[in-house]
């Protein structure tokens, strides 16, 4: 069995379609097999070696870009609601921020207040949301 370039470029993408399965890698191992697959093809009408190289570069590169673009998921983009209330569960001074239970998770919160200390399990407004803090003031400021 002579081993040729096409046949050399089948087994290179054949192994690396393989170590996806092994090695997952976000399928880009994958997409580079696939590559070396179709440069397999290419190989047998282009003989040169360095222009394989650059075809299979070219269209690896290629190839892992629209597969991210197609097969990552959209980000939910997150809107708080109106009036919204929580429960501290750590203290939350002026100097350091705390967690908050809100809609069911632990957020890391600020108070929007910087002189005002909360409680743990004390109630707590959702002022605004600054990335992924909570700007929060107690329920009793309201009340002073």
């Amino acid at each position: 069995l002579m081993l040729t370039t096409p046949i050399a470029w089948l087994i290179f993408g054949s192994i690396l379609c393989l170590m996806e399965l092994i090695f997952p890698t976000a399928f880009v191992a994958f997409m580079m097999g696939i590559s070396a697959i179709i440069v397999s093809g290419i190989a047998i009408v282009i003989p040169n070696t360095n222009i394989q190289m650059i075809l299979w570069l070219i269209s690896s590169s290629i190839l892992i870009f629209l597969a991210r673009k197609i097969l990552t998921p959209k980000r939910k983009h997150y809107h708080l609601q109106d009036a919204e209330e929580g429960e501290t569960l750590t203290e939350i001074t002026p100097s350091q921020a705390g967690r908050v239970m809100y809609e069911g998770n632990s957020w890391r919160a600020i108070c929007a207040d910087a002189t005002t200390t909360i409680s743990p399990h004390e109630t707590v407004y959702i002022v605004s949301r600054k990335g992924n803090t909570l700007l929060v003031l107690p329920t009793n400021i309201l009340k002073q």
